[in-house]
């Protein structure tokens, strides 16, 4: 199969862009549900200031609450467990039962087991499964534990989703540049690849430079990034188109997919495609990448 980043996925859904919605600015919570983004994510930390987290956690969860089922992915960024206000948000946001909780400043895996004990004793479920856990990997000891976080997708009760690369928390805890991070960006790829895990890079906070965010786009998907953190609704068809599976990936796996399914062929691991050996490995890619973009195609429709 191609290099080219064939997994975009995160369960059954494509996770291509991801885009940030402050919960206190009205008017973009009014247009996200217009967007044809592939997930939401209402942030009731960072993009929130304190003077509003009550009134900001109050509109995200009844609009969360209420939201159309069949719409993208729906996520919602608590502040801080062990903070006043994330103790309130995970209440609230619980009974709203988004598809996801992102949990920020991890630091290990027990503070996933810790949010996974809290929303299984809950016994809430978004869009009729269980409610995911996305992990804001944006300290220097979340880069040391990414291995063990990602396991977390191996535990029982709610399922780790998902890790998101804040790099720019991470560039100012650990005093480097976004060049400089490559060996650990690559680190949290390994860890998301070897269980199951979406891995989403971090944001480009220059939404008004296009070019530059295409590049980074293409700089994060050649590294293994399943989709993009971004901060614009600008940035979203670029995100989308980039981590999309191209032309050439979708004719790789129909001919993989149709070569293992030739009768006789159901027994063997081993065949040879246009002068080259595939393995079965590569064929249950394929059927992932085809699942994938039957459902991008579904849509955007």
């Amino acid at each position: 199969m191609s290099a080219h980043n064939p997994l975009p996925m995160s369960g059954p859904n494509p996770l291509r862009s991801v885009l940030y919605v402050p919960g206190d600015n009205q008017r973009a919570l009014q247009k996200a549900d217009d967007l044809p983004v592939d997930a939401i994510i209402y942030d009731l930390e960072d993009a929130v200031a304190p003077a509003n987290k009550q009134a900001a956690r109050a509109r995200v969860c009844k609009k969360v609450a209420s939201r159309d089922k069949n719409h993208c992915v729906t996520a919602i960024r608590i502040n801080e467990l062990a903070s006043k206000q994330g103790e309130a948000d995970l209440r609230a946001v619980l009974a709203a039962a988004p598809d996801a909780v992102v949990l920020p400043k991890v630091q290990a895996a027990s503070d996933i087991e810790a949010l996974s004990a809290r929303i299984e004793a809950q016994g809430v479920h978004g869009a009729g499964k269980e409610i995911e856990i996305w992990a804001m990997m944006e300290t220097p000891l979340a880069i040391l534990n990414v291995k063990e976080i990602a396991r977390c997708a191996k535990s029982e009760g709610p399922r780790m989703g998902a890790l998101l690369i804040g790099t720019n928390d991470l560039g100012r805890q650990a005093g480097v540049t976004l060049q400089q991070m490559s060996p650990w960006l690559m680190d949290c790829v390994l860890a998301a690849k070897a269980y199951g895990v979406a891995i989403i890079d971090g944001v480009y906070n220059e939404y008004g430079d296009h070019q530059g965010f295409v590049a980074s786009c293409e700089q994060g998907r050649d590294r293994g990034f399943d989709g993009k953190t971004l901060i614009h609704p600008s940035q979203i068809a670029s995100a989308n188109r980039v981590f999309a599976p191209g032309k050439a990936q979708w004719k790789e796996a129909r001919e993989v997919v149709a070569l293992f399914e030739q009768p006789g062929h159901e027994m063997l691991n081993v065949l040879e495609l246009d002068g080259r050996m595939v393995e079965r490995l590569h064929y249950e890619m394929a059927l992932k990448l085809l699942k994938t973009a039957q459902m991008i195609k579904e849509l955007e429709r």
